[in-house]
């Protein structure tokens, strides 16, 4: 019977620390250059749900030299979650200069705080190749000697570094690690893996012993062919050259099934996830927030297309309506049953063809709607649609 009543005080004790795993933190880059008004109401709409924001604050290009993002440091300090500032040194420059690298993070660091913000650490964005390794952290350590004390210095680090052997070394220079798990491959075999992020993240905790987190996508890109060369990569900013456009978009339902693992069973170290990157209205190849926040949250995710009327004197408005919380695509046709209709249209994005009692909307191009969102889609001016007699074919 003590037997048995250990047991089950074992049991118990087990499922309860299996139920007190704290749960994973969940952060946010922002990656505009240049802010806009609209980050107003992204930040509002994203601080329940992410606890930390990651801002892009400077980058050096080859050649291109160095470049600050305009950031909006009211927005920032109205927000109050704590920020770390993100330095990105282009994998591509030929070396870097100690001194000159380290005089330019000091001053946008003293500049922010100039204007109100209290950071709460940085991160240095830096793809070096593996050769290039000690290099990168006779570097940090110069830099961490810079820095003050009480903030904490952070890298993003490349899946590849697993394969160096200084990669322990590198790691024992800074407070922790972000692990960059899309967009680390060839793009033309796509933006992201969910089985190969899970086995880097378990190769990681095995090298470091310090915390790091995992970089994951909300967005897409698109690729652009290039004559005889690896594809010209799109992403926010519209590049002026000709030629079909492959869109490329993490899933929504992959980045859900994975956080569900982790959450189940995380690699030792791992504290959190970060996520790229912050949407704003306007931002048409990231994930929409209603989206990014319930795959954060681990919701079960639901796309509820359906199409919506509004008549005035027999002048029917048709729109598409996403009430769910996943974003969708275009549906590839939708067919209305319709009664006298003396005349139609279909608004860019499709095209309608017409018969006496069925209208049919046939999309033309590639589009998504964001979860919660609306798009009109045609008129028409007609003595009846049937709501009941409407179909939405994916």
């Amino acid at each position: 019977m003590r037997f048995l009543v250990g047991l089950l005080a074992l049991i118990a004790l087990s499922a309860c620390k299996q139920h007190d795993t704290p749960p994973l933190d969940q952060q946010l880059y922002i990656w505009q250059r240049l802010w806009t008004p609209s980050h107003e109401a992204a930040l509002r709409d994203s601080r329940d749900d992410f606890s930390t924001l990651r801002v892009l604050a400077l980058q050096a290009f080859p050649n291109a030299g160095w470049s600050r993002a305009r950031i909006d440091a009211h927005l920032l300090k109205v927000d109050g979650r704590p920020v770390i500032a993100v330095i990105r040194l282009d994998g591509q420059l030929n070396s870097l200069d100690q001194h000159q690298v380290t005089t330019q993070i000091l001053q946008v660091l003293a500049d922010w705080q100039a204007q109100g913000l209290t950071l709460s650490g940085v991160e240095i964005d830096h793809d070096a190749g593996n050769a290039r390794l000690p290099a990168y952290a006779k570097y940090l350590k110069q830099l961490r000697s810079a820095l003050p004390v009480s903030l904490p210095l952070s890298i993003t680090a490349l899946p590849a570094w697993l394969d160096s052997a200084q990669l322990p070394a590198l790691l024992q220079t800074v407070d922790s690690s972000v692990l960059q798990v899309h967009a680390v491959s060839d793009p033309r075999r796509g933006l992201f893996d969910p089985d190969q992020a899970l086995k880097w993240a378990n190769a990681w905790a095995r090298v470091t012993d310090k915390p790091f987190y995992l970089a994951l996508p909300a967005y897409g890109v698109a690729l652009l062919p290039d004559d005889g060369g690896a594809p010209v990569v799109e992403s926010e900013v519209q590049l002026e050259r000709g030629g079909e456009r492959r869109e490329l978009l993490a899933d929504p339902l992959q980045l859900r099934q994975l956080g569900q693992a982790l959450r189940e069973d995380p690699p030792a170290h791992l504290s959190g996830l970060i996520w790229f990157r912050l949407p704003l209205a306007n931002d048409r190849r990231a994930w929409s927030l209603t989206t990014l926040r319930a795959v954060a949250r681990g919701d079960q995710l639901v796309s509820q297309l359906g199409v919506t009327f509004s008549e005035h004197d027999g002048l029917y408005d048709i729109r598409l309506d996403n009430p769910g919380n996943l974003d969708s695509a275009w549906p590839a046709k939708i067919t209305l049953r319709a009664k006298s209709c003396e005349g139609a249209d279909a608004l860019a994005g499709y095209t309608l063809q017409q018969s006496p009692d069925l209208l049919t909307f046939t999309r033309l191009r590639d589009g998504r709607l964001p979860a919660g969102g609306q798009r009109a889609i045609g008129w028409a001016r007609c003595a009846n649609i049937d709501q009941g007699g409407s179909h939405v074919d994916p």
